[in-house]
């Protein structure tokens, strides 16, 4: 008996100690929990946002396009000019070695 009567405060220190360790256990994986769901929500907020910034640069490109067609049917040799001076750049600095 007198063996038990030593081991009983080890024993409460010791199970004291698993259920310290268990707790903090689950609080991290609570914790975990809660910073995958705001990841998740901030990807969601990302791809949102994602999608209005393409839909304004498909806006954009349509507007500037119409731009340049307008410009190309209102002054034919201007257009004309500006894409054989834009070729030719492009040719001299791809030509560049």
């Amino acid at each position: 008996m007198a063996t038990k009567a030593s081991n009983s405060p080890e024993r409460e220190e010791v199970d004291a100690g698993k259920e310290a360790v268990l707790e903090a256990y689950n609080s991290l994986l609570e914790a975990s929990e809660h910073f995958k769901q705001a990841a998740r929500a901030a990807g969601l907020d990302l791809k949102e946002e994602a999608g209005d910034k393409l839909q304004w640069g498909k806006e954009k490109a349509l507007s500037l396009g119409q731009q340049a067609n307008d410009y190309a049917q209102e002054r034919p040799l201007a257009a004309l000019g500006v894409a054989f001076a834009a070729g030719f750049i492009i040719a001299q600095l791809l030509g560049r070695k």
